[in-house]
């Protein structure tokens, strides 16, 4: 199985009137920092927050009308735009999540109306739970990745940069499961061939990143992150995002808690912009040297707004944040 644009193009239109076109925006101290135009293309401005609705709609609009409810695994925003998504057709939605999503995010899908399931300590086990609810109670699961319909709705992303801004020379792409990222560089690649798609992963379980490096789907370790958008495995029977990316992209690069905390200070003082964690890879890997510097302008996806406001005032402060089992020191920005 493989994916077109054309396939990105259909679900523009499941996804019209729902999930729309969002901003593509400069970042002035970002372009002046790395000597070439920086962009952003404003996915926390989607009505659930962040990026994950135009896949959930996607693919929630493609179901046949008998079906009566859905289930999905999730680190939080894709359970969002699952539940936003099945009530816009009416449908029960039940989303499991591990025990290391964060409290705020739980809330958040429980405030849309969703039946949540707190299974585990992975997102693999949380993962075995949706599928089994499918055997038990008859619903249809909308993996957060591994879904064609789920990967050309964000694949509509990369179409909409590169209709904007037809020059990009680099895209950098938070990677988790690789629905975001597979759906990008089809898009991206297909209007251009030459431009260049690069992966950004934390460095503690990052499973896309070590299962490119193996050859084939592998398991890793499942750690909490200041990026726990992006936690969690990639299925040992990826069928789908993982070709796409072993493929597609360029490069996949790994940055540092430290590396994503000095980014979220970036963003929130020089752009004025709250995003989780997961949003600003793109801006940590360049802002710590792990990218070759592009030779004309680039592109990120802002991903979600929504985090811990908590968590998030005491890194803007520059405190100490426990993350699981590690401490993130703390630096006042522009200290």
């Amino acid at each position: 199985m493989t994916l077109h644009l054309a396939d990105i193009l259909a679900a523009r239109q499941r996804i019209k009137g729902v999930a729309d076109a969002t901003p593509l925006i400069p970042s002035p101290f970002m372009s002046k920092a790395i000597g070439r135009e920086f962009l952003m293309k404003m996915e926390i401005m989607q009505p659930i927050g962040a990026f994950k609705l135009r896949g959930a709609v996607s693919a929630v609009m493609a179901l046949p009308e008998d079906v009566q409810g859905v289930t999905c695994c999730s680190t939080g925003n894709h359970g969002r735009g699952v539940t936003f998504a099945a009530n816009q057709r009416g449908m029960k939605a039940v989303i499991c999540m591990s025990e290391l999503v964060p409290q705020a995010k739980v809330d958040g899908i429980r405030a849309l109306g969703a039946d949540v399931r707190i299974v585990g300590q992975s997102q693999d086990e949380a993962m075995a739970e949706s599928q089994r609810l499918c055997e038990a109670e008859g619903l249809v699961e909308i993996s957060p990745f591994d879904d064609p319909h789920v990967i050309a709705g964000q694949g509509t992303i990369g179409a909409e940069m590169l209709e904007a801004r037809p020059d990009l020379e680099t895209l950098l792409v938070p990677l988790s499961g690789g629905g975001l990222a597979a759906g990008v560089a089809v898009a991206a690649k297909a209007i251009n061939p030459e431009i260049r798609v690069i992966g950004i992963s934390m460095d503690r379980g990052a499973a896309m990143y070590e299962s490119i490096r193996a050859g084939h789907p592998v398991e890793v370790p499942e750690y909490a992150s200041l990026a726990d958008s992006l936690g969690g495995g990639i299925g040992l029977e990826n069928r789908l995002s993982y070709p796409l990316c072993r493929e597609l992209l360029d490069d996949t690069v790994l940055v540092t808690e430290e590396d994503i905390r000095r980014a979220m200070q970036v963003m929130f003082y020089e752009d004025r912009i709250v995003a989780e964690g997961a949003s600003v890879v793109g801006q940590a890997a360049l802002l710590a040297g792990k990218i070759a510097m592009p030779k004309g302008p680039v592109g990120t996806i802002v991903t979600g707004r929504n985090l811990d406001m908590a968590s998030f005032a005491r890194i803007m402060v520059g405190e100490d944040v426990e993350i699981g089992d590690l401490l993130v020191k703390g630096q006042a920005y522009g200290a």
